[in-house]
């Protein structure tokens, strides 16, 4: 089923990181929100990292992002896709990200999840001119044991780039 991408890219002037998704999730589209599904570790790895409560509000989560000066958003404007599946994902049509990391202080992009990482590699990097860091998926089709350990020191390495 064709998708229209339905979120607005989290960004300001000041974001310094640029986190991408693939294409938001059939519960994050219900929730209007980027990792809305209540069994993704998104935002649980992100407060392990950064050692505080985000809220669980859109606002409480948008705010985080952008006192952190995080941008988010995903590779996909557009695609053919069956249910939340990553690997369904078929005829794309990318987002803008360059209109992002030139309206802000983008230093470092992040991927969450092999998908991500391969479609911003095919459609965004030769524009961009930014190579993306690969970090492993949060979302809960990716249960290997251990994963919550393996997330939390992945996603650490955000920090660096923020300090």
């Amino acid at each position: 089923m064709k998708v229209v991408h339905p979120l607005k890219p989290i960004y300001n002037s000041e974001s310094k990181v640029l986190i991408l998704g693939s294409f938001p999730s059939i519960k994050s589209r219900e929730n209007n929100f980027y990792y809305g599904n209540p069994k993704n570790r998104f935002w649980s790895t992100l407060e392990k990292v950064f050692n505080e409560d985000i809220g669980s509000s859109n606002q409480d989560r948008e705010k985080f992002l952008l006192t952190h000066k995080i941008a988010l958003f995903d590779v996909v404007y557009s695609c053919n896709i069956t249910a939340s599946s990553d690997s369904s994902i078929k005829d794309v049509i990318p987002n803008d990200i360059k209109k992002i990391v030139d309206n802000s202080n983008i230093e470092a992009i992040f991927t969450t999840g092999t998908k991500a990482y391969s479609l911003y590699n095919k459609y965004l990097l030769k524009n961009v001119g930014i190579e993306a860091i690969k970090l492993p998926s949060p979302s809960p089709a990716n249960c290997k044991r251990g994963i919550e350990e393996v997330l939390v020191n992945s996603y650490s390495k955000i920090k660096e780039y923020l300090d």
